[in-house]
């Protein structure tokens, strides 16, 4: 399976000649290579992780694509249907596996209202947490897409999930908040939880990719 970063939060998986994408949102270089996709998933319904906009690209192009996502973005989204999913489904989208952990966005601020998000793990192979650090408990982790820089977060609870989660593999997202010198900071913090768990970082940047 190869995994392809885009900016932000956004992945474009490739297996088989078909595409999943994560998380198309307004951060995100307008997505034109998307033939052949047969699924998205969509982790919460904050805007730097899917717009109508991006979402209208992909589906102009695979009119039979399925869109998963929790409720709270089935409430929010006009025009395509969404397949809500839960934290403990599973659904088949051949040729992917997609399990769903968690429920909830991390704290942001306490007069912040909390909305819902879920993590997925793809093919039990690449797990990403959406805007959570929720541990897919019971799983082995092969690849992790590691949240580098946002509002609800710091470098210690990046480190402490990673420490965690004891992936074979790591790559920073959810980065476009940062410099550059605040990106190779996170890379530099990633890198070593993951070495500390006897796993390999690659410090892929926007249309850089990994086969796992």
């Amino acid at each position: 399976m190869r995994i392809t970063k885009l900016e932000h939060a956004c992945l474009v998986l490739e297996e088989s000649g078909k595409k999943l994408i994560i998380d198309p949102g307004m951060f995100t270089t307008a997505i034109t290579e998307a033939a052949n996709t047969v699924a998205i998933v969509i982790t919460h319904e904050h805007a730097d992780h899917w717009t109508p906009e991006q979402l209208k690209r992909i589906v102009d192009k695979n009119p039979d694509a399925r869109i998963f996502a929790p409720a709270g973005v089935a409430a929010v989204v006009e025009g395509f249907d969404v397949t809500v999913v839960s934290a403990g489904e599973t659904v088949e989208v051949e040729p992917y596996t997609l399990r769903f952990f968690g429920g909830q966005h991390a704290v942001i601020h306490s007069s912040i209202p909390l909305v819902q998000n879920l993590g997925v793990l793809v093919n039990d192979t690449l797990y990403y947490a959406g805007d959570s650090f929720t541990i897919p408990e019971g799983v082995e982790v092969d690849t992790l897409a590691v949240p580098a820089g946002a509002p609800w977060l710091k470098i210690g609870e990046v480190i402490d999930f990673v420490t965690a989660v004891k992936p074979r593999h790591s790559f920073p997202t959810h980065e476009m908040v940062l410099s550059v010198a605040g990106k190779q900071m996170a890379n530099d913090r990633i890198a070593a939880a993951t070495e500390q768990g006897g796993g390999e970082f690659h410090a892929l940047a926007p249309n850089e990719s990994l086969d796992v």
